[in-house]
């Protein structure tokens, strides 16, 4: 018996496949704007016209320096919350300026758990408790890495930091000592009330050398650090 002709393959609509694509990208872009609109409106100043509380010290003796150049040009301290979803947006940013600018410039971090964020000041302590175990830059990375899987929960997610601190590979019981320790959370509190002296009110917020930065561009931010790097 003849067999019929196998039928045409439909032709595929390559106009339609063209517009999927264009507003693809049309949806990237838009994201990727309003990420840095979120990272750069953090630093715009607030309607309230509280005074700041006066008295802050911007960088501590111990404050987390990610970079620590040879010769000093200038320093960049940002205010931060691993809970903040614009501090994950401006983290890639402030990795590559650690590289551009690590030798001329001391990068300088900061905890500053807002309290809207159930997390945050859990995740400051777990940061804070793996710096006791030279691992700080480490578990910075991961919690925001990992923010979309435990970030805007209710719960507590101190278990999962835990985890985070085993695959680490730190001591454990070391680990869990510094988060109950008093000290560790005083630590914490002593960064979060220098910034509220300093008139930080949200995160990221970036001091160059001792003033406080609104920012509206990267372009902008990149050029504020040039000319403080000369």
């Amino acid at each position: 018996m003849t067999q019929a002709p196998p039928k045409p393959r439909p032709a595929v609509d390559t106009a339609k496949k063209v517009r999927i694509i264009v507003w693809i990208l049309i949806g990237a872009v838009v994201a990727a704007g309003a990420i840095w609109f979120a990272v750069f409106t953090a630093t715009k100043p607030t309607p309230s016209t509280a005074a700041p509380v006066g008295g802050g010290q911007l960088v501590r003796e111990d404050s987390h320096r990610i970079t620590t150049p040879a010769t000093e040009k200038a320093q960049l301290v940002e205010f931060l919350d691993f809970e903040c979803e614009s501090c994950r947006a401006a983290y890639p940013l402030v990795e590559e300026l650690k590289k551009e600018y690590g030798d001329r410039i001391t990068i300088i971090h900061r905890y500053f758990p807002l309290p809207g964020h159930r997390n945050s000041g859990t995740a400051a302590l777990a940061v804070e408790a793996a710096a006791q175990q030279g691992k700080y830059e480490q578990m910075v990375a991961k919690m925001f890495q990992t923010q979309p899987e435990w970030g805007e929960k209710q719960d507590s997610q101190a278990a999962l930091f835990r985890n985070y601190a085993q695959d680490l590979g730190l001591d454990v019981a070391r680990y869990d000592a510094a988060v109950a320790d008093e000290k560790t959370k005083e630590r914490i509190r002593q960064d979060v009330t220098d910034g509220t002296a300093l008139g930080v009110t949200g995160t990221p917020t970036f001091f160059l050398n001792g003033k406080k930065l609104t920012l509206n561009t990267e372009e902008q931010f990149r050029q504020l650090l040039d000319d403080a790097a000369k």
